[in-house]
């Protein structure tokens, strides 16, 4: 393998490129006219072509030299954004916070939670992304965030995970419902009851259809969704019943009308976990993210109301 070409002859090539001129290209890299010919031959011997053609005092582009023009700007224009991300660190003084997670709960608790970590540690460079949940890992391996929350999936040696919480799943049902009166949702009753479930790909969907098949129960699927509210606004029009996390029933314009129910003999919990690069030392930011995503969760779940039964007709 050919070792990286040089950054300051890619500079150099640049420049003049643009300038058509060795004599400004030496006045704008404060370097001699012998220094700049002397960068632009070693760089042609590197690619083992000419790059500019020479008439006069002007140069242009050879074919060659078009041809590595776009590459060049592009690895200069990265080297540029690689240097302000390190300047940022530098300025913000505490580090980063960069964190994914799947769209549904991503939009609800990542907002108060980032607010929430840099109104204690205000010099914090934050930054999320949404990850899919059928392989959220994907973020880590591409080094695009240090955190990853997601549903827990398969134990894989390179990962450490934290446990955050259990997110509960509930059925969300009209309240006129026959389940409403029992104030729960009867296993032996969900088979045949068509319902909405989450997207059939996810990590999320894995568990729920083991939690199921352990039951012997098959679900009767007429539609996923990719966001609880999605969910609730089917379950309204009366498609079937929203299997949804509790915490997303709670405070959603879409619940009005609609009853919440537990299933009635073994709760559905999935774990939720944190999972970074094993051996990696968190971060004082990541730690507080831990800490009040715990938090805030507990706060998004709250307790789900019963629901009221029908008043008798006078």
């Amino acid at each position: 393998m050919k070792p990286p070409i040089d950054s300051r002859q890619l500079y150099a090539f640049v420049i003049l490129a643009r300038t058509g001129s060795f004599t400004q290209t030496a006045r704008e890299l404060f370097l001699t006219q012998s220094a700049v010919s002397h960068s632009i031959k070693s760089l042609e011997t590197d690619m083992g072509c000419r790059l500019f053609d020479r008439v006069g005092k002007t140069v242009m582009l050879t074919q060659a030299g078009e041809q590595l023009l776009p590459h060049a700007d592009r690895i200069l224009r990265e080297m540029d954004v690689a240097r302000g991300g390190m300047t940022g660190l530098r300025q913000w003084g505490f580090g980063r916070l960069r964190v994914g997670a799947p769209a549904p709960i991503g939009d609800s608790l990542l907002p108060p939670v980032m607010a929430e970590v840099r109104r204690r540690e205000p010099r914090t460079l934050l930054k999320t992304e949404v990850a899919d949940e059928s392989n959220p890992i994907d973020l880590l391996e591409a080094r695009r965030v240090d955190l990853v929350l997601s549903p827990a999936g398969k134990p894989d040696e390179r990962f450490a995970t934290e446990t955050l919480f259990a997110e509960e799943y509930v059925f969300a049902v009209p309240r006129e419902h026959p389940w409403c009166s029992l104030q729960a949702a009867p296993l032996e009753a969900v088979g045949p009851q068509p319902v909405i479930v989450p997207g059939l790909h996810t990590i999320t969907w894995r568990f729920i259809d083991e939690f199921f098949r352990a039951e012997q129960i098959s679900l009767n699927v007429q539609g996923e969704t990719g966001t609880p509210n999605q969910a609730l606004a089917l379950a309204k029009a009366g498609l079937g019943a929203a299997l949804i996390p509790a915490w997303s029933f709670n405070g959603s314009p879409l619940a009005s009308g609609l009853a919440a129910l537990p299933l009635g003999r073994r709760r559905l919990r999935i774990p939720w976990v944190i999972t970074f690069w094993r051996g990696r030392r968190l971060s004082l930011p990541e730690s507080l993210f831990i800490e009040v995503a715990r938090q805030q969760i507990a706060q998004l779940a709250g307790e789900i109301s019963p629901p009221r039964k029908p008043r008798a007709a006078h």
